[in-house]
C-alpha cells in the first residue's frame, strides 16, 4: 500500500475543528460536506459513491485493519487519505468511538426528476420525521428490499448528520435519498407519475394484508409520536394499518416501515 500522507498529531488545529464543525446543520449546509464515521459507513461511500468522498482519515491500526477494503480502494481511486492518532480522531468525531476511520464527503446531490425519470416501483417518502435513528433505519431498510428511493420532506431530520448517517449503516451512499421535499407538490408529481400514495398509519381502514402492492407506490411515513395528521392521510391515496396480533399498543416508525416495505418487495418479486 503507498504511504499516506503526514500524520496529523494536532486535535486543535484548523482542519480537525473544520471537521468536528460538520456535526452541525448549519455547516453541512453551508460547506455541502458531512461526516461519515465508522469502517461500514467508510467502506460503502468509499466502495459505491467515490465521487462524493472528500477526505479519508484512519489511525495507523485501523490503516492496517481495513486496508484492503477501505484503505487501498480509496487511494487506488485518488482519494486524500490521512492517517490520525486516536486523539485527533475522537476530536473529529461526534461518536466517542469512531473505530478508527472517518471520511468527509460532499452531500449526495439526488432530484425527484431523475428519480421518477428512471419509472420506479417502490418509495419511502418520509414527513416530520424527526428521531435520527429512525431515518437511518428507514433507508436502511428501504436499501435492503430494493427500493428505489427514500424522499425526505423539508419538515424532517437532516439525514446528513451524524446520528442518520451512523443508522443508515452505510446504505446512504447505495440508493438515491432526495431532501428538501415539500409534502403536497411531491404527492402530485407521484400521482401524476402514476405512484400510489399509500399511507401506514393505525389509524388506516385497510389492513396491510388486503393492499395491493403489485404497482407502483410510495409508502407515506410519519412522525414517531403523533403518526400523521388527517389532512396528511387524506393526501394520500389509501390508508393502511399493520395488523397487531398481540398485545403491543403500536409498532415503532422503524419496525412498521420494514413491516411494509417487505409486504412491498414480496409482493413485486414473486
Amino acid at each position: 500500500m503507498p504511504p499516506l500522507s503526514a500524520p496529523l498529531t494536532n486535535p486543535r488545529s484548523d482542519r480537525v475543528k473544520a471537521v468536528r464543525a460538520l456535526s452541525r446543520r448549519s455547516v453541512r449546509e453551508r460547506s455541502g460536506r458531512f461526516l461519515a464515521e465508522g469502517p461500514q459507513a467508510v467502506r460503502e461511500a468509499v466502495q459505491h459513491r467515490p465521487d462524493c468522498v472528500v477526505d479519508v482519515y484512519a489511525t495507523p491500526a485501523a490503516a492496517q485493519r481495513y486496508a484492503a477494503d477501505i484503505l487501498e480502494p480509496a487511494l487506488a481511486a485518488g482519494l486524500h487519505v490521512h492517517e490520525v492518532d486516536e486523539e485527533v480522531l475522537a476530536a473529529m468525531c461526534d461518536t466517542g468511538s469512531p473505530q478508527g476511520v472517518a471520511a468527509v464527503c460532499r452531500v449526495l446531490a439526488a432530484g425527484l426528476d431523475e428519480v421518477l425519470d428512471r419509472r420506479p416501483r417502490l418509495l419511502v417518502l418520509l414527513t416530520h420525521v424527526r428521531d435520527p435513528g429512525n431515518a437511518g433505519t428507514v433507508i436502511r431498510g428501504a436499501d435492503a428490499v430494493g427500493a428505489d428511493a427514500v424522499l425526505v420532506t423539508d419538515a424532517s431530520v437532516d439525514v446528513f448528520g451524524p446520528k442518520v448517517v451512523r443508522s443508515t449503516a452505510g446504505s446512504l451512499f447505495h440508493l438515491p435519498v432526495v431532501t428538501g421535499l415539500a409534502f403536497e407538490p411531491t404527492v402530485e408529481r407521484l400521482r401524476a407519475a402514476g405512484i400510489r400514495t399509500l399511507a401506514a398509519d393505525g389509524a388506516g381502514d385497510r389492513l396491510l394484508g388486503d393492499v395491493d402492492l403489485l404497482g407502483p407506490h410510495a409508502w407515506v411515513m410519519g412522525n414517531e409520536a403523533w403518526g400523521l395528521p388527517e389532512e396528511t392521510r387524506a393526501q394520500c391515496d389509501e390508508v393502511v394499518r399493520v395488523p397487531i396480533y398481540g398485545r403491543a399498543e403500536s409498532l415503532n416508525l422503524a419496525m412498521a416501515a420494514t413491516v411494509c416495505l417487505y409486504a412491498s418487495a414480496s409482493a413485486q418479486n414473486g
